[in-house]
């Protein structure tokens, strides 16, 4: 975290790239970290277990964070410093290709550490320092020392697991949902002109009584998959042996399927929000890296400006839990917000932070104007604190959000595939950072500027017209917010018979199900 909150003044500043383009390497490296989750859980289940997947994963972080602390050392793997606001060398091919190989070892890594490591409040604990602490090294003493720091922590950390080696318990792999959900689907897929049956039990289950889920009518194209054809019920060799699931699948499994397609509409409305988190990383840090950070004879970096988003998210869990909750008991008889409403105000909040972010560009952009700075690359006269309400906005959206679509994820998702459930959320940030990516570029092609103008995302923000990036992402936020209500009224959520996974509950503690990914 402390890598990728600072890295776009990296990118802009040292290795002189534009600003749309330093965006988008930060939400590539971070949207690739939240993807390769999917991966180090399949190899944990399936293959390695988690101990093994801990221990290879976190030899690659470390060789990625000191990879990084090199290529920021030695001045042959950065362009030269700028000499005049108009001479600025890019960085070249090779030293971008170092740069992407120290990145992607370390996202490689995260990936492989965060399915099997992962807990919100430890999360939020690292990142407070990330933000306050290793923010300042990097802008102060220098990044290779910070990035040094990083691969000598990963490094200890690494040794510290280690040498519980012979404490830990075990567990057997017992393979992957993912698997097991292609199977329904090629059933399904293969006996499409097969017609289903008029009673539904005629349809195959061997699933012991106790487990069974019983058979719901929508989805029903997945039922063809339990329809028992010629063949199916020859067994395969073996004591456990059992019709080949690729050909049948007992009605239970497809039943769980159509749990897991259920929750993709609201998977779906889920992801605008971390599009929007992504510009707190990226354009958000560009901004306040041009305005008065001082407080006294202390300069704030501009990474750790995040410390009042991750400040919001303690703020917001904290009045949550010893006010908000009790009072809503009290009236509704209920211990909280649920968790279709917790999502719902996240993204309320994340589209007001957009908003917020848009009036707070065209004051500074008032201000760049005013006093011919636009050509420069100068420290405006305006101050930094301006850009609070829309980290505090964004901050405190996350804490719902966060909370809220774990808590949906795990209670709606089949209890044989509590291990998705996780996989879920992740995608909905690895997708949120990409759909980032991907609008900047689509902004940068369509709104490039005409006339001689930059348009909205210029090289140089003081030329551009960042409130109006800002403004689109506020009405797409509107948009899906309408669409996410469309969705949660749709959706007929399960009567869970355990309490739901309260914010709490995360906060205080990783949860079981998480570490589960």
């Amino acid at each position: 975290m402390g890598i990728a909150v600072n890295l776009v003044t990296y990118l802009g500043g040292t290795l002189h790239l534009p600003s749309s383009t330093s965006a988008n390497v930060v939400t590539d490296f971070m949207g690739t970290s939240f993807l390769l989750c999917l991966l180090g859980g399949f190899l944990a289940d399936t293959f390695l277990g988690r101990y093994k997947t801990i221990a290879i994963f976190s030899i690659i972080q470390t060789l990625g964070t000191g990879t990084l602390a090199l290529a920021t050392k030695l001045p042959q793997l950065r362009p030269p410093p700028c000499h005049g606001s108009h001479t600025c060398k890019q960085a070249n091919g090779f030293q971008m290709g170092i740069l992407y190989i120290a990145l992607y070892l370390i996202a490689l890594g995260t990936g492989g550490l965060k399915s099997s490591v992962s807990g919100f409040g430890t999360d939020h604990t690292g990142t407070l320092m990330a933000v306050t602490v290793l923010v300042y090294i990097q802008d102060e003493v220098g990044r290779s020392w910070a990035y040094g720091i990083c691969s000598v922590s990963m490094f200890v950390a690494v040794l510290i697991f280690l040498s519980g080696t012979k404490r830990y318990r075990y567990k057997k792999s017992l393979g992957s949902p993912i698997v097991q959900i292609f199977q329904v689907i090629v059933a399904a897929i293969n006996k499409r002109k097969m017609k289903l049956p008029y009673n539904v039990e005629l349809l195959y289950e061997d699933t012991p009584e106790t487990s069974r889920i019983h058979h719901t009518d929508r989805f029903r194209f997945l039922d063809k998959a339990a329809i028992v054809g010629e063949g199916d019920l020859e067994r395969n060799v073996g004591p456990a042996a059992a019709p080949n699931p690729w050909k049948l699948s007992p009605v239970t499994r497809v039943e769980e399927v159509k749990m897991m397609a259920a929750l993709l509409p609201i998977w779906a409305t889920t992801i605008l929000f971390w599009t929007t988190y992504a510009q707190m990383m990226t354009f958000s840090v560009e901004q306040a890296s041009t305005m008065e950070r001082s407080v006294g004879g202390f300069q704030i970096p501009a990474g750790s400006l995040t410390v009042f988003f991750v400040a919001a998210i303690l703020i917001t869990l904290a009045v949550y839990d010893r006010l908000v909750m009790p009072l809503w008991k009290k009236w509704k008889g209920k211990p909280g917000f649920s968790s279709l409403q917790r999502i719902a105000l996240g993204l309320a909040l994340s589209t007001m932070g957009m908003a917020s972010a848009a009036v707070a560009e065209v004051k500074r952009l008032e201000v760049a104007r005013a006093t011919g700075a636009s050509a420069t690359t100068g420290t405006l006269p305006v101050t930094v604190f301006i850009l609070i309400p829309q980290f505090f906005l964004v901050g405190a959206g996350e804490a719902f959000i966060y909370t809220g679509q774990l808590d949906f994820f795990i209670t709606q998702s089949p209890k044989g595939m509590k291990t998705m459930s996780t996989g879920l959320f992740l995608t909905t940030l690895s997708l949120g950072f990409f759909v980032s990516s991907l609008l900047v570029s689509v902004v940068k092609s369509v709104m490039g500027g005409s006339n001689g103008g930059q348009g909205w995302l210029a090289d140089n923000i003081n030329h551009g017209r960042l409130d109006c990036f800002y403004g689109l992402l506020a009405v797409l936020g509107v948009i899906n917010f309408a669409l996410y209500i469309v969705s949660a009224v749709w959706f007929k959520p399960r009567k869970s018979k355990p309490a739901t996974l309260q914010m709490d509950t995360i906060v205080n503690g990783s949860s079981t199900a998480e570490n589960k990914c």
